[in-house]
């Protein structure tokens, strides 16, 4: 009898894509849903206002709406791999430009600062109420800050090594200013569709065909 119930549990397993059948702590789906962020972040990438030496786009809204609707862990994966495969020269940053190069040139800190950003949300919910929403709308807020500190700081020193000294409030009228007001309504936009209960239900929903939640399956998003 013990080794029917433990065949029956292992097909079960095998049937429904158990992570503790794969040893992973992602269902199929979760990928899934982290792969459909990374291009909802590129295709956001792609809508772009020029102004400047940054480009205005939905990016930052991307990345925020990206990590407030799959969590922390989860979101900071999809801004990482969407950085990556920029990286290897897929063309998902702004004006369809991938490669090293736009990286290591003078806004690529604002880019790798999205990682910043997303742990600070992620390092947000663990928090007492983190999950709430002004909890929330703090934490982007400070991810924010964090990334315009460090797009700004790479700035200088590219633009130092390559073309000679800038002043910082050169560099903060032409990278962080002009974009305060638009990533303000970013944030509002993402902050209004990341606790939006109708899409956690949906979310809920896709994640868990069956209706079964584990205990931790909001903390583990």
């Amino acid at each position: 009898m013990t080794d029917i119930n433990t065949n029956t549990t292992a097909e079960s397993s095998s049937q429904t894509g158990s992570p503790a059948q794969s040893g992973s702590p992602f269902k199929t789906v979760d990928l899934a849903l982290i792969a459909l962020f990374v291009a909802l972040m590129a295709i956001c990438s792609w809508i772009s206002i020029p102004i400047g030496s940054v480009p205005i786009t939905l990016q930052t809204f991307a990345v925020f709406v990206t990590v407030a609707i799959l969590g922390g862990m989860k979101g900071t994966i999809a801004v990482a791999v969407y950085i990556l495969l920029g990286a290897v020269g897929v063309p998902v940053f702004s004006n369809m430009q991938g490669g090293i190069g736009v990286l290591l040139g003078q806004t690529g800190g604002y880019i790798i600062g999205f990682i910043a950003s997303s742990l600070i949300m992620w390092g947000f919910e663990k928090l007492p109420h983190g999950k709430t929403i002004w909890m929330r709308a703090i934490s982007m807020v400070i991810g924010l800050i964090a990334c315009y500190a460090f797009g700004t700081a790479w700035f200088m020193q590219v633009y130092t090594a390559n073309k000679g000294a800038v002043e910082l409030a050169t560099v903060l009228g032409w990278c962080v200013i002009p974009f305060i007001l638009p990533d303000a309504v970013k944030i509002a936009l993402a902050l209004f569709i990341g606790s939006n209960k109708s899409i956690a239900k949906l979310m809920n929903k896709v994640r868990f065909p069956e209706g079964k939640r584990t205990a931790d399956s909001s903390d583990n998003k």
